[in-house]
């Protein structure tokens, strides 16, 4: 039993442990989790959600999370100019942050709609994500990522594909022209810390887009 946040009047929800839920009840669970965080309102497709989702429960029964109750969905279905980066507790529903993340340079524009998982394509790569552990880089403190769908994000480490802070991205960009990256999944600087605070150390990253030959493809959501 647990009280849906984010809720204008808190709505008190009874539903089966997500953890030992099996696949028929993923998406009822994440259209429960969608609707009573009004994920919508924040910008957030609904089928953005509905894969992480599917894709987090099949990494969680591979023993590839450790961390299960921090679900991060980045939508990039939407623009850079919105916070499309979403930080949520799936146990407790509770959207912990929500705020803006970069892709790659040679990914698009305003939108991303290239991808890639070649060395320095300076592109993003679509799909299922473990965190690691932090560092302190060129970019300060930044969180090392496992890259898990084959031949999508599997050389995310190799391509040193990481979260981490930037001064490229954020709301005094807004009206302007959000910063990209060299692919990594950027954050606004102020809240890099934060973020990775949040998700380190065996917690689920999902980077979405509605590319049908990823979907259709993905070895996480097709296992």
């Amino acid at each position: 039993m647990v009280k849906a946040g984010n809720s204008e009047r808190p709505v008190t929800i009874t539903y089966t442990d997500h953890n030992t839920a099996d696949a028929s009840n993923a998406e009822f669970y994440s259209n429960l989790l969608y609707d009573s965080l009004h994920l919508d309102r924040m910008g957030m497709k609904k089928d953005a959600l509905r894969y992480a989702y599917k894709g987090q429960q099949n990494l969680l029964k591979k023993g590839k999370i450790s961390n299960p109750n921090i679900l991060t969905v980045c939508d990039f279905s939407q623009p850079s100019d919105n916070k499309r980066l979403y930080i949520i507790d799936i146990s407790n529903f509770k959207v912990l942050l929500n705020t803006y993340v970069a892709h790659g340079k040679n990914s698009g524009n305003l939108y991303a709609q290239k991808f890639s998982n070649r060395p320095r394509s300076l592109q993003s790569s679509l799909g299922f994500y473990v965190t690691k552990g932090t560092y302190s880089g060129t970019h300060g403190l930044s969180l090392k990522l496992t890259g898990q769908d084959r031949g999508f994000n599997d050389r995310a480490e190799s391509r040193a594909i990481v979260v981490h802070g930037a001064t490229y991205i954020g709301d005094e960009w807004l009206g302007g022209k959000m910063g990209r990256s060299f692919g990594c999944p950027a954050v606004p600087a102020r809240y890099a810390s934060k973020v990775i605070s949040l998700i380190k150390n065996g917690t689920c990253l999902f980077i979405y887009y509605p590319l049908k030959g990823y979907l259709h493809s993905s070895n996480i959501l097709n296992d």
